[in-house]
């Protein structure tokens, strides 16, 4: 008896010990009679069928089933055997075919369930997304896009979600639990490409191919398809966290990140000591500038050079080749005057964007903190399990001032505190002025320092 293949499919595209050591002992001439419920069922491929027959008619080896006894040696037989076998792999590609268009025809209607980011979750009506109900993953999300649309790239977001200490929903499977993890490049790099947080249905993204592997065993792989090729994109389809114009502009900036290619401008600017690597071009030819270093190790100056090489006398030459010091000298120089009557303007601009990030930080601190140990996932649990009502909201933390954080970020001296903390060691005025500033941070949700407090503690505080 061999029933080692129960559950597996006789497509042909998955191995099956089972019917390989049937055909085994069916070659070796250790079987006479071959028994089963229905001999079509034993391989639904043709090649794998016809094998199984020429084997059998070879060792005069019998297959029977429910309806009678087959020689494959036989030409009746054989003739009604090699039918039984085309119409059960016609029947399985029907079968597919079906199941296919249905998932197919819901799919365009934007009812079909599947996977989706953290962040968002099924509601009760057919089609219906919903975001999540916990207003800290929430926010973890939409910390994502906001920070995006002041640093312009997912590294640079990457790179402050580690300095600020903010963590990262991490779901692996619809119904399981959140988990907070410290946040990845891919994770960052797939919120920011992924259509679904701007509200849109996608379906059919990827693509399942067969090959021959240098084994010459067939193979399935799967390749991603790009955006013109999906299969279903239904815009507007449910709130997200930004607009269709919102995305298609992240798309385009993240593009330009990239390391173009060649007589394009554009991409992300590299490491270096060189100031116009990237965006130089050779006056001559149009191609982009490359940059090396010349001199003795810790004493390198840039330079750049156009990788277009033309002969000359029969040897190579280059196109261009300039020294880099007294080229970036003067764009410097350009450039500061050009922003010199701005310099005010952007000083108080980038105080701004300080202030900016600590309070984002330190509200993804306060969100975490606030929200109840076990988060659900699902549209069911959350109406049971959890509430707005059960946690507080960071309003009512802030309102009250009594609820501290187990757990907060690393203190940032603003710009307040830096000027208070210049004036720590003045009068007595600048002192009071200073413990009314804490006061003040005390009735948004922080501990008042106590009376005697310098303006130091007070900026700790």
């Amino acid at each position: 008896m061999i029933d080692e293949d129960l559950g597996v499919s006789g497509s042909g595209e998955t191995e099956r010990s089972g019917f390989a050591r049937l055909a085994a002992e069916v070659a070796l001439g250790h079987a006479g009679l071959v028994l089963g419920l229905e001999v079509s069922r034993l391989a639904r491929n043709n090649a794998d069928w016809y094998r199984l027959l020429d084997l059998c008619g070879v060792t005069d080896t019998v297959i029977g089933d429910a309806d009678g006894l087959y020689h494959p040696g036989s030409f009746n037989d054989r003739l009604l055997l090699g039918l039984k076998g085309t119409m059960s792999e016609a029947e399985l590609h029907t079968l597919r075919q079906r199941l296919a268009g249905g998932i197919r025809n819901k799919a365009q209607r934007g009812e079909l369930r599947r996977g989706l980011p953290v962040g968002l979750i099924w509601g009760e009506g057919d089609g219906e997304v919903l975001l999540h109900p916990d207003e800290a993953i929430r926010g973890a999300i939409a910390v994502i896009f906001e920070r995006f649309a002041e640093l312009g790239s997912a590294r640079q977001v990457w790179l402050w979600l580690r300095r600020e200490g903010v963590r990262f929903p991490l779901q692996r499977f619809p119904a399981g639990e959140v988990r907070w993890v410290e946040p990845s490049y891919h994770q960052v790099h797939s919120v920011l490409t992924n259509p679904v947080y701007a509200g849109a249905y996608a379906y059919g993204k990827t693509r399942r191919e067969r090959y021959v592997d240098e084994r010459g065993v067939p193979r399935t792989r799967i390749r991603h398809l790009p955006r013109e090729e999906w299969e279903v994109l239904i815009w507007e389809h449910h709130a997200g966290f930004i607009d269709r114009e919102t995305f298609e502009r992240n798309q385009a900036r993240i593009a330009t990140n990239t390391r173009p290619h060649a007589h394009e401008p554009g991409g992300a600017v590299r490491e270096g000591q060189a100031l116009l690597q990237g965006i130089a071009v050779c006056g001559r030819c149009g191609r982009k500038l490359k940059v090396h270093y010349q001199g003795r190790r810790g004493h390198q100056s840039p330079a750049y050079h156009c990788p277009n090489s033309e002969l000359v006398d029969g040897r190579g030459k280059w196109c261009l080749r300039v020294g880099g010091r007294k080229l970036d000298e003067a764009v410097a120089e350009t450039l500061l005057a050009a922003l010199t009557p701005a310099g005010v303007k952007a000083a108080l601009r980038a105080a701004e964007s300080l202030e900016a990030d600590h309070d984002a930080a330190l509200s993804q601190w306060r969100l975490r903190s606030s929200a109840p140990a076990t988060r659900p996932s699902g549209p069911s649990d959350a109406t049971a399990k959890w509430s707005p009502s059960t946690a507080s909201s960071p309003a009512a933390w802030s309102a009250t001032g009594s609820r501290s954080s187990p757990r907060s970020p690393p203190p940032r001296q603003s710009s307040r505190c830096a000027s208070a903390s210049a004036r720590a060691h003045s009068p007595p005025s600048s002192g009071s002025s200073c413990l009314g500033s804490a006061q003040t941070s005390g009735a948004s949700g922080r501990h008042p320092p106590p009376a005697t407090a310098t303006a130091s503690s007070c900026c700790a505080a």
